[in-house]
């Protein structure tokens, strides 16, 4: 993965310096960028928003007469046989 930003680039070079990271990893990412101007900090990048395909029917208002009955239309099933 290439630095990516002046920032990074800078970053790097401190941790070579200290130490941290061996001349060969800091070639690696650098020659990855290249010799482009870089910018000096890179923005992340904005969140997606969701699509809506289609917006969902409203549910029905139940009636007074409609839950005072307190029946379900269930349906029966019957056993078939295989043949």
């Amino acid at each position: 993965m290439p630095i990516k930003s002046q920032a990074q680039r800078r970053k790097f070079a401190e941790l070579l310096v200290e130490g941290k990271i061996s001349p060969e990893v800091y070639e690696r990412w650098n020659r990855g960028a290249g010799y482009k101007t870089l910018p000096e900090h890179v923005k992340p990048k904005a969140k997606s928003k969701t699509k809506r395909t289609s917006k969902a029917t409203p549910k029905r208002k139940t009636t007074s007469k409609t839950r005072a009955k307190g029946k379900t239309s269930a349906r029966k099933t019957t056993k078939r046989s295989r043949r």
